[in-house]
Order: structure tokens, then C-alpha cells, then sequence
């Protein structure tokens, strides 16, 4: 047989690895490894059809890697805003991909597909570049075409509103680019790689977790531009109830929402108007109705009172709560409710730069004692804080919290700032939990459970293995200013009939000054007037489990304490209250049983002042046979 010389392979190059980097059109990289290995296969073939076969080998090697090269190309022009530049460089792509595809048709290579064993590889290589073409073709081309719609500057309110057309009529064309890549996506994990020869099977689960993960991307992109014109009031005015959380006072979503606001969203054009708070809308007798479970948990305050809607750490509860109340109080029916504390108020003023307070009523109440300009790195520390030392009236302490929130929030929506930072800035306060969303509109709804936005501890936005760790202060006053705390879960070893068990440990300290009794104002300490000493802070601690486990035990310092057991939306709940003087720790640990879900465990913990990386500890995992 004539020895015929291939082009040499290489299947590990360093330069080839460097741009395996995890960016949007992921399916594409590193898969030409795949191609490259069915060359090498083809050897076995001989003759003729061995010179056919590698030269479509190398042809889809050769293309797929082209258009892999491009990718950095593309990156950078649509950071650079530069629409026309990324169409190009997509053109340019889609023909490295068809001719990829091209090659992996031949009837040739569908023939060596059938051959037993080894044909495996041949038919990967073609799905594989199938799906960068897919990806190329129904993917990339549509969202380059609407990308000038979806820039980030035309995504931030401005003075005079935002035109939400150009997302309302991008929308379609997301939406498809997420079908077509979802489907490619399914086609590759549908490939059965247990007979694969290894080169080929890494590559392949790579490109499947790479694809998987641009198929969320692109649902959430789809999703965002299916709800933020309505949602902004591009039909019709929308009235949103925004709920400013105080995290000095502990609740389980973050802190009492001592500050309310209406927030308007008009084409785009967001304004702030009817200011009030929780004391002012008073009590509820009889209470506003709150599902039976629930309130055998956090008793029937949460519909007595509007501090207390948030007991709760499901958002949903609180805002129809929250909702209902107003309703009652003001006799209007709102849109829905927006929860936003001051950690996340700082992230917006990173982005905005400083605000002034110019109400003369405000600068008048201070008494030159406050801060007249609000910077990120102040304005938690002036909330949470100073003004308890400043203002002794608590509803003109929440006038000017309130008044702080109407200037951050009018900063935003004139578009002060760069683009970028403001919606980086929103979205870590997403991501942390400080910023919820709800709408009464069931539709929208349906659509935000699917995130973490909604603030559901069930449903499509929960992963399976998901704890939780909640706090509600119990001394009646602002304490949890001083309190910090640190969570980690710790995995302990499977038990033998398959059930997993997890411990959920919470450390909390009170940092406040020794002398906290006298030093700080009575406001603060609650003065003992809930029956707890002052400058003590009380805290009922709760931790939540995965569905369909229990809570076994608890401890606190290491000893076993009587707890409560109860259960919401078939999840385990453990409560435990705790008394810290000032200087004083204590850690408490609730361990979970008969867990079924086998992923790794996460946690979500209620929004302190303190940076949530400093909170959530990193899991453990126990040793088998060693003590928890």
C-alpha cells in the first residue's frame, strides 16, 4: 500500500489553548481537537479514501480553527460598540463554519461514520460542525443585527426617557438566537460518548458545557427583552412600590423596609413621588391575610405590620403583603414592588458619582450634622449609622432616608454615569441579593421566578441543593449595624442507604463598643424596651434546607439546644433565637438529614452591610469517619 504523508496534527497548542477562554459564542472553541483526532482515524481507512478523508479533515480542522481565531476579533468590537465592525467579523466566520459544515457532509465522511467503533468520532466531528455553524448562522448573525438596539448606553434611562422600541422589536431575533442554539445544544449532549475515543470526548463535553452555558445567556437576554419595555411603561405608566431596606434592623430579605416609595417607569423615564414609611401606614387589625404555613412560622405580624412583611425570605409573600397594605393605607393598587437596601444604594453612586441632598427641608433637618453629599463610600455608614446619632425623630429619620433614596434613584434615571457601571453596579446588587423585583402582572411573573431577581426560596429559580440562612432581629431596634456574621455549609459523609447530610453553620459577633448600654443612643440599643438588655443584639436565626429533607439538630457553641422545626414549600426550616453582649460570638449549626439532591450544595444568605464574599464562607467537606 502507498504510504501517503498527511499534514502533521498538533493536538496541544499552547497558543490554540489560550483562546479557550469563556466568552459568548462558546461552542466554538477547542473543538477542532475533535476534528483533528477523526483525521488521524482515518489513517486506518487506506488508499484513496484515506487521502478524501484527510483532506476533509483538515479542511474542517483548518476552518473551524479560523473561525475560533475570530472570536477575540468579535469580542472586542462589540465592547467597542462597534456594530458594523462585529457584522463583518460574523460574515467572515459564518464562512469558515459553512465550509467546516460543507466538509463534515461529504458522503465520504458520512460513509466512515458507519464504521463500527471508530465511526463514532466521525459522526461527532459532523455534529460538532453542524452546531458551530448553527451557532454562527442562527445564533450570532440575528443578534449582530439588532446588537445597535441593545447597546449598553441605550439601556440606561435617561432625562427624557428611553426609546424601548428598538428592544421590543429586538426581541424576536433574541429569542430565536436562543432556540437555535439551545437546539444545538441538545444535538451535542444527545451524542452518546461512551465509545469515543478520549481526545474526542473531552473536547465534546467541553463544547456541550460551553454551549449550556451561552443557552442561559441567551434566555436571559431574551427574557430581559421579552419584559423590560412593559415593564418600563412602554404601553401605559407602571407604579412600583419601592420597599428601602434598613439593614440595621435584621429582616430576612435584608432589614425592615422602614422607607416607601412610588416609583413610576414612563417609556423609560423613572421618577420617584407619594414618600412614606412603615410607621406611617400604622397598624393592620385585622391583619392583611398571609398564607397558613408561613404565618405558623413568622406569626400573623407580617400582615400586622409593614416592618414585618419581610419576616419572610420569600420576596413574593412580602411584596403582595407589602402590596396589599398600601392598598388599604392609600387606596392604590400598585404594579408590583421593587426591594433595594443601602449597600446596593452605594453601588449606584460607585457608578453615578456623589448626589446632593437641595431640599432645604432636608439640609434644615440635619442641622449640618449629616452629610449633604452622598458618595458610595459613605452612604451606608450615614443610613445605617449616623443618622440615629443625628436624628433622634424616627419618621424624620425616615424623610431623609427617604429623601437620600429619591436623589440616588434620580441620579440613575437621568443617565449621570457610565453605562457599564451603572448596570454592573445594579447587577451586583442582583447578585447579592440586595435588589428584588415582583410584578402583580401574572405573565411577568411567571418569567421572573426563573431568576433570582424574584427572591423565591421555590420554584424554577432554586437549585435543588440550595440552603439558606436568615435573619430577624429580635431586639426591636438598630443593632445589626454591629453584628457581623459568617455562614458555611459543611458535607458530611453520605450514609449508607444513599442520603446525604449537611451542616449549616452560622457565626455571629456583636462588635458593638463595650459600653454600647450608654455610648449608643436608646433608638439603637431599643433601650431594653423589648425586654432585651442594652446594647445587646437579639437575633432569630433560621436556616433553611433542600426540599423533601429534614433538620435533625442544632447547636450553639457546641451544644445541643432545643430549636424549631417547621417546613415551607416542602423545605425544612430550623429557628433559633440568640442574645449577644458586646464582644460576644456564637456559633449555632443546624444539620440537615435524608437529603437526596446529589449537587453541590450553595447558599443564600440575608444581605448584610458586610461584603458578601466576607459572609459566605467556602463549603467543606467532612472526612469520613472524622468528627463534624
Amino acid at each position: 500500500m502507498k504510504n501517503t504523508r498527511h499534514p502533521k496534527i498538533v493536538l496541544d497548542d499552547p497558543e490554540l489553548r489560550s483562546t479557550t477562554r469563556k466568552t459568548g459564542p462558546g461552542g466554538l472553541r477547542r473543538q477542532w481537537l475533535t476534528v483533528a483526532i477523526c483525521v488521524a482515524a482515518a489513517s486506518v481507512l487506506g488508499g484513496t479514501a484515506t487521502v478524501w478523508l484527510g483532506a476533509k479533515g483538515s479542511t474542517i480542522k483548518t476552518e473551524l480553527e479560523a473561525s475560533t481565531q475570530l472570536v477575540p476579533k468579535l469580542k472586542e468590537s462589540i465592547l467597542q460598540n462597534r456594530p458594523g465592525d462585529a457584522a463583518a467579523v460574523v460574515d467572515e466566520l459564518r464562512r469558515h463554519t459553512a465550509a467546516a459544515r460543507d466538509a463534515a457532509s461529504d458522503p465520504l465522511w458520512s460513509l466512515a461514520s458507519a464504521i463500527p467503533w471508530l465511526g463514532a468520532n466521525f459522526s461527532a466531528t459532523s455534529e460538532i460542525a453542524r452546531s458551530a455553524d448553527d451557532v454562527a448562522a442562527l445564533g450570532l448573525t440575528p443578534l449582530v443585527k439588532v446588537y445597535d438596539s441593545l447597546n449598553w448606553d441605550k439601556l440606561i434611562p435617561s432625562g427624557g426617557g428611553t426609546d424601548l422600541d428598538p428592544i421590543r422589536k429586538a426581541a424576536p431575533s433574541v429569542a430565536s438566537a436562543g432556540h437555535a442554539v439551545r437546539a444545538s445544544a441538545e444535538r451535542l449532549n444527545g451524542i452518546d460518548a461512551s465509545n469515543l475515543l478520549p481526545q474526542v470526548a473531552g473536547p465534546l463535553a467541553q463544547a456541550r458545557q460551553q454551549l449550556s452555558s451561552v443557552v442561559d445567556e441567551l434566555d436571559t437576554a431574551s427574557d430581559a427583552a421579552g419584559l423590560a419595555p412593559a415593564m418600563l411603561g412602554s404601553d401605559k405608566p407602571r407604579h412600583y412600590l419601592l420597599l428601602v431596606q434598613n439593614n440595621a434592623e435584621a429582616r430576612a430579605t435584608g432589614g425592615i423596609p422602614g422607607a416607601l416609595v412610588v416609583l413610576t417607569a414612563d417609556r423609560g423615564k423613572i421618577s420617584l413621588s407619594a414618600e412614606s414609611s412603615a410607621t406611617e401606614l400604622g397598624v393592620f387589625n385585622p391583619p392583611v391575610g398571609v398564607d397558613a404555613e408561613q404565618q405558623r412560622i413568622y406569626t400573623d405580624r407580617m400582615g400586622t405590620f409593614m416592618q414585618d412583611v419581610n419576616f419572610t425570605p420569600d420576596f413574593p409573600t412580602s411584596a403582595t403583603t407589602a402590596l396589599k397594605m398600601w392598598e388599604q393605607k392609600k387606596g392604590e393598587q400598585l404594579d408590583g414592588a421593587i426591594s433595594i437596601d443601602p449597600v446596593a444604594l452605594g453601588y449606584i453612586l460607585d457608578a453615578t458619582g456623589p448626589v446632593s441632598l437641595q431640599d432645604p427641608q432636608i439640609i434644615t433637618l440635619t442641622e449640618g450634622k449629616l452629610p449633604t453629599q452622598l458618595t458610595g463610600k459613605n452612604v451606608v455608614k450615614t443610613l445605617l449609622s449616623d443618622v440615629y446619632a443625628q436624628i433622634k425623630d424616627p419618621k424624620a429619620q425616615d424623610v431623609y432616608f427617604a429623601a437620600v433614596a429619591k436623589e440616588i434613584f434620580s441620579a440613575f434615571s437621568s443617565g449621570k454615569g457610565e453605562a457599564k457601571s451603572l448596570l454592573a453596579g445594579v447587577g451586583k446588587g442582583v447578585a447579592e441579593h440586595r435588589v428584588l423585583l415582583w410584578s402583580a402582572d401574572n405573565a411577568e411573573q411567571t418569567v421572573l421566578s426563573r431568576y433570582s431577581l424574584s427572591g423565591s426560596i421555590s420554584g424554577p429559580s432554586v437549585p435543588a441543593a440550595q440552603f439558606g440562612a436568615y435573619f430577624n432581629d429580635g431586639t426591636g431596634a438598630k443593632m445589626d449595624y454591629y453584628v457581623k456574621r459568617t455562614v458555611q455549609l459543611i458535607q458530611q459523609c453520605t450514609t449508607p442507604d444513599g442520603y446525604g447530610a449537611v451542616k449549616v453553620r452560622i457565626t455571629s459577633t456583636n462588635t458593638a463598643p463595650a459600653d454600647a448600654a450608654t455610648s449608643l443612643p436608646a433608638y439603637v440599643t431599643g433601650g431594653g424596651a423589648y425586654g432585651v438588655p442594652p446594647g445587646t443584639a437579639q437575633s432569630n436565626v433560621i436556616a433553611y434546607g433542600p426540599a423533601q429533607a429534614y433538620v435533625e439538630t442544632a447547636t450553639q457553641d457546641g451544644k445541643p439546644v432545643p430549636f424549631g422545626a417547621q417546613r415551607h414549600d416542602d423545605r425544612p426550616v430550623g429557628i433559633l433565637s440568640e442574645q449577644l453582649a458586646p464582644g460576644q460570638s456564637s456559633t449555632i449549626e443546624f444539620t440537615f438529614i435524608k437529603i437526596v439532591q446529589h449537587s453541590q450544595p450553595e447558599v443564600v444568605v440575608t444581605p448584610t452591610i458586610q461584603s458578601m464574599d466576607k459572609v459566605i464562607l467556602p463549603t467543606q467537606s467532612q472526612t469520613c469517619g472524622a468528627p463534624g
